[in-house]
Parts: structure tokens; sequence; C-alpha cells
């Protein structure tokens, strides 16, 4: 089944409207890092939407999967998500202070797929510094690994385009379909045409960019 460009924007608007989208600046979830990968081939198409966030309330970091494709038993579009499947940080007993809760304890590395990465915060900071300070030495490990990306997409599947940087609409401000971003991307899914993205938007998705992720 192959899927023209309106319905695969008027996907991305209904998981928009029902706060299924990837948002940056989501006020419980501290950005760190993101990553976007656009599958397609004749007929089946796949967008991953990768966020990886520190979340204070939940003690964790964890790559935040959104999945937007056609690959469902009878090919209708679909998205879907996998927001606890992919935890990272390993060790968070030994790095969070018991009695300052959200601060370093400066006793030892982040253990991340049983790598132990060193930190250069010293005892005190807080976590959120520490964990972008992982990035970009250490972004690969943080983000989906080959077979991670495994368990989203079937292999055989072409992977057209990954982007480290991008535009992303202010969900309270701009619906997918009117960003020029998802647009493109869009085109890309439906047609398999890779130059479909030229973007003329300078990329924002820096954690830098989204004052209000983690705010609460």
């Amino acid at each position: 089944m192959t899927t023209d460009e309106q319905t695969i924007l008027d996907l991305f608007d209904r998981a928009s409207a029902e706060h299924q989208f990837p948002d940056l600046d989501h006020v419980y979830e501290c950005l760190i890092d993101c990553r976007l990968h656009a599958f397609a081939d004749a007929t089946r198409w796949a967008l991953v939407v990768e966020k990886v966030a520190y979340t204070p309330r939940g003690g964790a970091v964890r790559d935040i999967v959104h999945v937007f494709d056609n690959l469902g038993p009878d090919g209708a579009p679909r998205w879907w998500s996998e927001v606890g499947a992919f935890g990272r940080v390993e060790n968070w007993d030994e790095i969070e202070d018991e009695w300052e809760p959200e601060m370093f304890t400066g006793s030892g590395p982040v253990r991340v797929r049983g790598r132990d990465l060193d930190v250069t915060q010293p005892a005190g900071a807080d976590l959120v510094d520490v964990f972008r300070g992982l990035v970009p030495e250490h972004r690969d490990l943080l983000l989906c690994d080959k077979d991670e990306l495994g368990r989203l997409v079937p292999g055989g599947l072409p992977r057209l385009l990954v982007l480290d940087d991008w535009h992303q609409p202010d969900l309270f401000r701009t619906v997918p379909s009117q960003c020029e971003t998802y647009v493109q991307l869009a085109r890309v899914l439906a047609t398999g045409a890779v130059d479909a993205y030229r973007p003329t938007h300078a990329p924002n998705t820096h954690w830098s960019r989204w004052p209000g992720s983690g705010s609460h």
C-alpha cells in the first residue's frame, strides 16, 4: 500500500492533537539530544523520531521514540511509541545524591550500555548538566543502535535520511502539517525522493532552544 503526502501529514496532525507527536518542550522531560530517521521503499515507509530526555520525577534517562509508518498488518498509516523501552543510565543510585535529588554525587562515572563514561561536572552539579555533558562525544550510546532500530523498523527497508538536527515546530503554535520540515519529510516518505528534503529554516533541536523543557 502506498500513501500520499497529505495522508502522512494528516497522520502527523492527528498524533499531535492527541499529544503523541515528538514534543521537545515537554515540561516533565529535560531534553538532552535527538535524532530522526526516514525509511521508505516503493510501498512502505517509516519515520522514527528519537528524543533522549532526563525525567527528574521518574529518575531516568530514556530514549523516547515516536514511530510513524504504514507497516501494520493492514498497511494503513499509524503512529506508536516506545516510551519506556530504551532506558540508558544503569547506575542511578551511584550518581544521584540521596539527600539532594536531581544533584550529582560526584562519586563516579555514568554507566550507559555497560560503559563507564567520565563526568567532568563536580559533586552538587545538576544531573541534567551531567547528562547533557555526555553529548556529543557519547551521543551514539544514548541514541538507538542498529539492533534497537531493528525492533522498530523491519530489516530491508532502506533508510533514506538521518538527521541529527532539524527545525522542529512549537506544537502549541504550529501543527506539523504547517511546518516545512514535516511537509518535506512527508514528500520524502511518499515518493522516496531524498532531495525533497531541502530545508530553508535553521535547525532548532539543540536543548538550549527549548527553555520549557523539564521546567516542572
